[in-house]
């Protein structure tokens, strides 16, 4: 299949992550205590691997409970289809008639985290779930990760396989992913759905240290850096991909829980026995999380050019309602809708966020909208 052609210009490549700025993947030594009294170090984080930041946390008065009574998207084992990119396979479901619609996971996660949004979504749209490359049933691909190719691969998904306009809807990882391939590809991207998403505001005045590195560092201290982080990193995925461990991590984040079943936990443990996974999950803690220093959301946004929502959990102690308001204020094509739910608001309110994503659905004009590009 083809690779993407698309470009972003120079100003867009600036800093996704700085060095305090991974809470979407990395939370702070200590989380604000609600009345579940749930805290979580950054060195507990890194413990749980994988599994926390797919994840999130409620308020215990104020948690609903969306498994009851809501159709479900099928656990297939299996996985549903699969789309060849660059030589790596790549997972996704499809289902429904209409606008289309693309939903992308967050980190750790994969297609069936929506797995309460595809069923009802797709009674009134044709509605895509994807698995990024490196998570869920796709390819566990050894290279080097970067924002750029999970966008590349989102942008070629619409071009190859989703073919005409498209909403794109991300949470997490998935929201700023969601947010490059729009911005890469404005002609086919009508409308953008971000929950809670990840990526940072830049700070104009910041310049990046690009020193050279000493002999000392370079031959010696680099690499007994990263021998150490192998070491340490393969032992806590080993510990975070055990069932028993996943599911007490989520037990230990979803306040209700009744949202833990075993569909959860095995969309979970099923990716992290793949033979590669160990290896993803090191390049990704090591080489693009704590890395990463290339994308802004301001430089991101300033490009846009479709209509945004913003469907926000408003009690994620990770990525609080603060920066919601701030994108709305830098980007006034914005519709925010306030939810109390933590950072992943659509499997925790998702009667919610189905509702409220399908009302601002119906107010599009996916015609209107590729006209003023």
């Amino acid at each position: 299949m083809s690779s993407s052609s698309c470009s972003l210009s120079p100003s867009i490549k600036l800093k996704l992550f700085n060095s305090t700025a991974t809470r979407f993947l990395v939370p702070p030594p200590r989380l604000y205590h609600y009345r579940s009294r749930c805290e979580m170090t950054r060195r507990g984080f890194a413990f749980k691997g994988i599994v926390a930041s797919g994840v999130s946390v409620m308020a215990s008065s104020l948690v609903a409970e969306p498994s009851q009574g809501m159709e479900k998207l099928p656990f297939k084992p299996e996985g549903y289809n699969f789309w060849m990119w660059r030589g790596h396979k790549i997972h996704y479901v499809v289902q429904g008639e209409g606008l289309p619609i693309l939903l992308i996971h967050g980190f750790g996660a994969s297609a069936f985290h929506w797995r309460y949004n595809i069923p009802e979504l797709a009674k009134k749209y044709k509605v895509y779930a994807v698995d990024l490359l490196g998570f869920g049933w796709s390819d566990k691909a050894i290279i080097e990760y970067d924002a750029m190719v999970w966008r590349d691969q989102v942008v070629d998904f619409l071009k190859e396989i989703v073919k005409e306009p498209a909403v794109l809807v991300g949470n997490s990882l998935g929201g700023f992913t969601a947010l490059i391939a729009a911005v890469g590809l404005p002609e086919q991207v009508v409308g953008l759905a971000l929950l809670n998403s990840a990526g940072q505001f830049g700070n104009p005045n910041e310049k990046s240290d690009e020193s050279g590195q000493s002999i000392l560092q370079q031959f010696i201290l680099k690499p007994l850096k990263e021998i150490f982080q192998r070491v340490v990193l393969g032992f806590l995925f080993w510990q975070a991909k055990q069932p028993a461990r996943i599911e007490s991590v989520l037990k230990s984040v979803y306040i209700n829980p009744s949202n833990v079943d075993d569909y959860l936990v095995e969309s979970i443990t099923m990716p992290a026995a793949d033979p590669n996974a160990g290896e993803v999950y090191y390049r990704l803690m090591t080489r693009f999380m704590l890395n990463q220093s290339k994308y802004t959301l301001n430089s991101a946004l300033s490009e846009l050019r479709c209509p945004l929502l913003l469907l926000w959990g408003d009690l994620d102690p990770w990525v609080g309602p603060t920066k919601a308001n701030r994108i709305k204020e830098f980007y006034p094509n914005t519709t925010l809708v306030n939810l109390q739910a933590g950072h992943c608001p659509h499997d925790e309110v998702p009667e919610l966020v189905n509702k409220s994503l399908m009302d601002w659905l119906s107010s599009l004009k996916p015609e209107a909208s590729l006209q003023t590009l």
